[in-house]
């Protein structure tokens, strides 16, 4: 697999929030695996948790700008599984995400294994909800979270679309019809929606499997009524998935495996 950055390692100190479920039917592949809209959910669950839990500032004014999964190997159909958060590191107007997935063993009630099964790291910028413009973080919430981070920066830069325009003609097209269940509270294109995209893609390829990693980076919003078309750009390293709305890139997905 391309050389691909590790996420921020697992904090030595500081705070950290877990929880516990199982993968159900409603969240796995026709196979029985776990699938990335479904860990993209999953995520989402966390974050609103663990923003309520250590009581937060402004728990709901955040935005997601980029995710990353590191996909080791993917649980399956009614795996418990434990799913970990912390701060992996902060800006300006912005912070990471770590989150942790790894199975647990049902017979000795601990993790099967010392490797997590899928690492993430999403860029969240937070945001005015009226105007959505970034707002600067707080002093409280550095405090609450600035020892997990541990002084690591974080730019909020996009680089997936770098040299893609110089990149050859998409070898595949496809379109994404929007279902009224896709918009979430504040009317906006749900982010787990995105990684559709890349599980019917995954669906086409059953060549292209874990261990992978994946990137989806958030260019502008999606609001009802859009009608999304899916470019696939195969480079010479990796895939691209540009996902338009309008003639306007919405978002870009990037997928490299073995």
């Amino acid at each position: 697999m391309q050389q691909v950055p590790p996420p921020a390692p697992y904090p030595t100190a500081g705070r950290t929030y877990r929880v516990q479920r199982r993968v159900r039917l409603g969240d796995v592949t026709p196979k029985g695996r776990l699938r990335l809209d479904a860990v993209a959910r999953y995520l989402q669950d966390i974050a609103t948790d663990d923003s309520i839990d250590g009581a937060y500032d402004d728990p709901h004014g955040w935005v997601v700008r980029r995710t990353e999964m590191w996909v080791d190997h993917f649980p399956k159909y009614l795996d418990d599984i434990n799913v970990e958060t912390w701060c992996g590191g902060v800006g300006s107007h912005w912070a990471e995400r770590r989150t942790r997935i790894t199975v647990v063993n049902s017979d000795a009630g601990s993790e099967s294994t010392t490797t997590a099964a899928i690492e993430t790291a999403a860029l969240w910028v937070r945001v005015d909800l009226t105007t959505l413009k970034p707002l600067a973080l707080t002093d409280d919430f550095r405090t609450r979270i600035g020892e997990a981070a541990a002084g690591r920066k974080i730019s909020a830069r996009l680089h997936v679309g770098r040299n893609l325009a110089d990149g050859p003609a998409p070898v595949a097209q496809f379109t994404q019809p929007l279902r009224f269940s896709d918009f979430d509270a504040v009317g906006h294109l749900n982010n787990a929606v995105y990684w559709e995209s890349l599980e019917e893609y995954l669906g086409a390829n059953r060549e292209r499997r874990a261990p992978l990693h994946a990137t989806v980076e958030h260019h502008r919003s999606v609001e009802p009524g859009a009608s999304l078309r899916i470019a696939v750009h195969e480079l010479q390293s990796r895939t691209v998935l540009r996902l338009v709305d309008d003639q306007e890139t919405a978002a870009l997905i990037q997928l490299v495996t073995d």
